[in-house]
């Protein structure tokens, strides 16, 4: 079952969940979608890996009437494999799509694809120019980057040409693609760029807390913002920034709650993935909920022991017994994401 003819949501109160590989799968995005995210974005799917078949595609593009809105995001560089992808993809009733054109990973870019498309910007438009054709005007987003190195921003130009082209939105992390996830995301350069356009634009980058996004949004004047690694420590975070938009106070980020939101997490990936690699991939993921507090390396550790879902359960309840104070924002350590897939 899939998003159909759905509209997507764009305001400030209306945050995304982003698309990161081996990560916003489609329990994490039922689990962020009850905490209040708006929209979400699948994790990044191989145009190529779709027309021929490749190793846990199919897994990717896993959903439910709950998922929805939902986009599809695609990476490749070449134009005649997203002609032959894009009817695959509408044939099961995917409506709306984004082109990756910011990930920065190596593996990913020696391909040409990522956000080493922006160093070549007409294949880029030529590939979105054919997903536009298939989907039609305003259905394709695209996920970019400042430019690949400082010498050569031109995201001003690149979203200017988008735009043009028929794109229905933009999202802008704004580092450049070398520089990874090093230095300060760029607010301002979101704010650019959503003057240059007359689409939404979504920022991205360095929205760890609500307070964070808040902040970018009255800086930036961006239609709305899009979490990656801040959902991942605590997916409440969706409801916490629509609190502090209304003006309410946006409850606190606590053990008790956090361990709410892993057992459910847990419960949903058992109910929909029940597979012993989403076994291994929740007992992975439990220890992002506990950045902060004290106690974490022997909530890791205990992890390690767990073989099944009922002992999964039982131990996600030890996140409550963790020290209450969180640590400074600074302190979180929130590493950049890496690819938990062989893309």
């Amino acid at each position: 079952m899939t998003n159909n003819t759905v509209s997507l949501p764009f305001g400030p109160d209306a945050p995304w969940l982003a698309p990161l590989a081996g990560y916003s799968d489609l329990p994490f995005r039922t689990l962020c979608r009850r905490y209040g995210a708006a929209c979400s974005e699948t994790e990044m799917v191989s145009a190529k890996g779709l027309v021929f078949g490749g190793y846990g595609t199919e897994r990717l593009l896993g959903t439910t009437s709950e998922d929805t809105p939902l986009v599809v995001q695609l990476f490749g560089a070449e134009p005649e494999i997203f002609e032959r992808a894009m009817p695959i993809l509408l044939e099961r009733g995917f409506t709306h799509f984004d082109l990756n054109c910011g990930c920065s990973v190596r593996k990913v870019n020696k391909s040409g694809s990522g956000s080493a498309l922006m160093t070549r910007p007409e294949l880029l438009l030529r590939i979105v120019g054919v997903m536009l054709r298939a989907a039609g005007p305003g259905n394709v987003g695209v996920k970019m980057r400042l430019g690949f190195t400082p010498e050569d921003e031109n995201f001003l130009d690149l979203g200017r040409r988008l735009e043009d082209l028929g794109a229905g939105w933009l999202a802008l992390h704004p580092r450049t693609g070398k520089q990874l996830f090093g230095g300060t995301a760029r607010w301002r350069a979101v704010g650019e760029l959503a003057r240059a356009v007359g689409i939404p634009v979504l920022a991205s980058g360095d929205l760890f807390r609500a307070e964070d996004a808040a902040r970018c949004l009255a800086e930036s004047g961006a239609a709305g913002v899009m979490f990656a690694r801040g959902a991942l420590t605590d997916p409440m975070i969706f409801q916490r920034l629509k609190d502090i938009l209304a003006g309410r106070e946006p409850s606190a980020r606590t053990a008790a709650g956090l361990a709410e939101a892993a057992l459910t997490h847990i419960r949903l990936c058992r109910e929909l993935d029940g597979t012993p690699r989403g076994f291994r991939a929740i007992r992975a993921f439990l220890p992002r909920y506990a950045k902060g507090f004290t106690g974490i390396r022997a909530l890791r550790q205990a992890l390690l022991t767990c073989h099944n879902w009922v002992e999964l359960e039982a131990m996600a309840g030890s996140i409550t017994h963790l020290a209450e104070d969180l640590a400074a924002p600074e302190s979180l350590d929130l590493e950049p994401l890496e690819l938990t897939q062989d893309y």
